[in-house]
């Protein structure tokens, strides 16, 4: 594994960016699983854990706030309201472990559950940006992270500690949130600017 944050850009003073996140504060037996698999991890000092509060499975990373005004920002949100408002609510399996370069993950099942809230974010995000529709990214895989990697470390005695499957979970997705992330990623500063719910029409 590598040190995720060695070579990343960082967001220039007050500077912000923008993702549409499904948050799960309201989703104990995630948080629980999350907490079981990060107990595992607190023995490698190379690993950046996933605050509790900010669990997350990102939908998209919209770009820079520099990218919008406060109107142009306000007609996204809208219109994914609007589009958010006729995709019902997706239940969801996690268990499965994914191993990446830079992070330890939860592999959101089934394949393509989320494919519908996708399209409608990815639709409202470029609606506002003048990039009209957008088709399916093939290669996005719905996941939650739970630790980032800080070193370049070897993964096998991380594997060997955590494994490949966990006990399963499912939560129902109900709602998405609109995310601003103030500085570096690590720091956490986030605040959420817009919490739409699923299926309300």
């Amino acid at each position: 594994m590598v040190n995720r944050w060695a070579d990343r850009p960082e967001p220039k003073p007050g500077q912000g960016t923008l993702y549409w996140h499904v948050l799960f504060r309201d989703q104990p037996q995630l948080q629980a699983l999350a907490a079981f698999a990060q107990e595992k991890l607190r023995t490698f000092s190379g690993l950046h854990l996933t605050p509790k509060q900010w669990l997350h499975l990102t939908i998209m990373a919209v770009g820079s706030t520099e990218l919008f005004t406060p109107s142009s920002m306000e007609a996204m949100i809208e219109r994914a309201r609007h589009l958010l408002s006729k995709v019902p609510p997706a239940t969801i399996t996690f268990s499965r472990v994914l191993y990446h370069s830079e992070a330890i993950m939860l592999r959101a099942m089934p394949i393509g559950a989320l494919d519908p809230v996708s399209k409608a974010i990815r639709d409202a995000s470029h609606s506002t940006t003048a990039e009209g529709e957008v088709r399916e990214d093939d290669s996005w895989i719905p996941h939650v992270t739970l630790a980032y990697s800080t070193a370049l470390q070897p993964v096998a005695p991380i594997v060997g500690a955590l494994g490949y499957e966990l006990p399963m979970c499912e939560v129902t997705i109900r709602s998405l949130d609109l995310i601003i992330q103030e500085g570096p990623e690590r720091l956490w500063q986030w605040r959420s600017l817009a919490e739409l719910p699923l299926g309300s029409s």
